[in-house]
């Protein structure tokens, strides 16, 4: 079972880069951040043709998630549980004997600002409805744009994206830890836990500006994590640049995990 996650920043504009994705690398499920629509614009007649269903909460020009999957879907949840907030940034559901939570983690904006308090305050959240997740739903995978570095081998530059610096703060990467504590890892780590050179390090996600994809200057923000029911069935995790190539691509590259039947 191949599970994918991909911040498409703009379903609108990205669905063809979406359906020629699908159709080469044939994923079971796939979650989608920055969909960027209301639900009455969700092509999910489009998605269908390609043999996905669709469950999705979105709004206009901001935010918005959705899970794609071949078979269907149970128990959908759209929105943290309890949590009083009128952006469209999570979304989970059950196919078969899988439980996807599916997040679009709150940016942030800068380290001290009422947006930062505002991610902290949702990732606060999110951690409180994981346990009640994990506990109904062992076999649980929680991915998305997490816009967190988990450390220094997730960013090209240590120095400028410091403990002080947005999506590496300290406060960022101890939430999520706390979320890891629960019994989630980090699939592409259980594969890949070494210190690459330079050269070889992977992200997911590169700035528009300055060249910064043919440069390799990213951060891998973008997070496959499996429970611990799941951590022995994780057959391989990856991140795949391609699309990031096409012309007007999203600014970041899908990641994904396998997972053995």
């Amino acid at each position: 079972m191949k599970i994918a996650s991909w911040n498409v920043n703009s379903l609108n504009v990205r669905l063809p880069h979406l359906q020629q994705w699908l159709a080469a690398s044939a994923p079971d499920i796939v979650g989608l951040q920055e969909t960027k629509l209301d639900d009455e614009r969700f092509p999910d007649t489009a998605l269908a043709e390609l043999g996905y269903r669709s469950v999705f909460c979105g709004q206009k020009s901001y935010n918005g998630v959705a899970i794609l999957s071949r078979g269907p879907a149970s128990d959908v949840q759209i929105g943290i549980p309890g949590f009083e907030d009128v952006q469209q940034r999570a979304i989970a559901a059950t196919f078969g004997g899988i439980r996807i939570v599916n997040l679009y983690v709150v940016n942030g904006q800068d380290v001290g600002t009422d947006k930062y308090a505002y991610k902290l305050r949702w990732l606060e959240a999110v951690q409180g409805w994981l346990i009640k997740e994990l506990l109904a739903h062992p076999h649980l995978v929680v991915l998305g744009d997490f816009n967190i570095a988990p450390d220094e081998r997730d960013v090209h530059d240590p120095v400028t994206w410091n403990d002080h610096h947005i999506l590496t703060s300290t406060a960022e990467r101890e939430a999520l830890q706390r979320l890891c504590a629960l019994g989630l890892h980090d699939a592409y780590r259980l594969h890949r836990d070494g210190r690459p050179d330079d050269d070889t390090r992977e992200f997911s996600w590169w700035d528009y500006r300055q060249a910064a994809f043919r440069r390799n200057l990213g951060l891998r923000i973008d997070l496959t994590l499996v429970s611990d029911a799941l951590r022995a069935r994780c057959l391989a995790a990856g991140i795949d640049r391609e699309p990031r190539t096409w012309e007007r691509p999203s600014d970041h590259a899908p990641v994904w995990v396998e997972l053995d039947d």
